[in-house]
């Protein structure tokens, strides 16, 4: 068995979320953006270094997850980008084991940047539940067999967002959380993972939002915290009930959780101190100014991608104090994500920058898919899974090879 802190397995196992190896969501086990992996890759080329490399029929923001040896990616085509996507590969070799398309039912209208697959599927061992920008909502088994499908747009006619929506869905036990902040009606739900009906749903403020909810457990409780430009606000998981809140949250970042800490990125990063349901202010940093990226925590250390300069930036998680900074080439829509020691930055031109994290970082490489690249990473069996504009990378030693 792969070796992980004790506290951050304790976390897992109370949640019920997916094993250390998988990457079920959006910035992996949690939404922390940390494998436990070790012997992770660290360059590749176009002929070495990958393990498999498959087309993709659209674009898309959302990132690869991995759950069981399959990954999950989604993808939208179409003059009007109302051709709907969801994949499934075998993590080992690359074959696509099936591919199911869905017409869209609502708005397609985005910023260019975006597209109609940003929100990033979810999986677990029954399957894959994906969610689209369009409101469409659709769960399959692992054998791309339909469960259920959701016209999000069709039960709540005003859900609109001219910009384009990108927040992703977590699973908690038998109930997908689907955040829908955006101009119209907007809500976070409980969904019932067998049959797709509501299990609660409590009303938010009518404004635009990209921030994907996480999970904490609370002596035995578990809450789903959810940021938002006014306010995060933690929820009972099981009644939807709101239980407290704390100082206003960016919109696109997510925030990240380390046991009781909590990152909240806006205007800089702020981490708060949760004690049961109050919250104090740990430390404040200006400097690590994320942009559309969200911090992470590892190893006691807090990492950020300051896009306007160009720097990842590295802090002591207990006190803020920045101890290092290191130059990169940008910019960044992705997120980064760390294991192995290393840290993983991927830039939109496609390059993926590799860091040796220390008390001095060592830039180990910088490899490229020559491709924009807007997804954030996933870290699942001994390789990275990078997801282009066309293309899905599979990066690591090729298996039995």
């Amino acid at each position: 068995m792969k070796r992980f802190s004790v506290g951050l397995a304790g976390l897992f196992m109370a949640l019920g979320t997916a094993a250390a190896e998988d990457w079920p969501q959006f910035r992996g086990p949690g939404g922390t953006a940390v494998s436990s992996e070790t012997g992770l890759p660290t360059s590749f080329t176009k002929t070495t270094g990958l393990r498999w490399k498959a087309d993709l029929p659209g674009r898309g923001l959302s990132s690869p997850v991995v759950v069981g040896g399959r990954v999950y990616v989604t993808a939208s085509s179409g003059i009007r980008d109302d051709r709907l996507h969801v994949l499934c590969f075998d993590a080992g070799s690359g074959a696509k084991l099936w591919h199911r398309q869905l017409s869209a039912t609502g708005s397609t209208a985005c910023h260019p940047k975006t597209c109609m697959a940003a929100p990033t599927p979810v999986a677990d061992e029954s399957g894959v539940y994906a969610l689209f920008a369009t409101g469409d909502l659709a769960a399959f088994d692992a054998d791309g067999t339909l469960r259920w499908y959701r016209s999000i747009v069709g039960d709540y006619p005003t859900v609109s967002n001219q910009v384009g929506m990108a927040s992703s869905p977590i699973v908690y036990k038998n109930k997908l959380i689907l955040p829908m902040d955006n101009a119209g009606e907007s809500f976070l739900a409980a969904i019932d993972t067998k049959t797709g009906k509501n299990l609660w749903k409590t009303e938010r403020p009518r404004v635009i939002n990209w921030v994907t909810p996480l999970l904490r457990n609370h002596d035995g409780k578990v809450e789903v915290l959810f940021g938002g430009g006014r306010e995060l606000v933690a929820y009972d998981v099981d009644t939807g009930k709101p239980l407290w809140t704390a100082a206003a949250t960016g919109t696109i970042p997510s925030p990240s959780l380390d046991g009781e800490l909590l990152l909240v990125p806006s205007r800089g990063v702020t981490a708060l101190k949760l004690t049961g349901t109050e919250t104090t202010e740990a430390w404040k940093s200006a400097r690590m100014n994320t942009g559309m990226s969200s911090p992470l925590i590892y190893q006691g250390r807090v990492y950020a991608l300051n896009p306007s300069a160009g720097l990842v930036i590295c802090a002591d998680a207990k006190t803020g104090e920045v101890l290092w900074q290191e130059r990169v080439k940008g910019p960044f829509s992705a997120s980064p994500v760390a294991g192995d020691g290393k840290l993983y930055v991927l830039n939109e031109t496609g390059t993926l920058t590799v860091l040796k994290l220390g008390d001095h970082p060592e830039v180990i490489s910088h490899s490229s898919i020559d491709e924009e690249a807007l997804a954030t990473p996933a870290i699942s069996g001994g390789a990275i899974f990078i997801r282009g504009s066309k293309t899905l990378y599979c990066v690591g030693s090729k298996l039995g090879g």
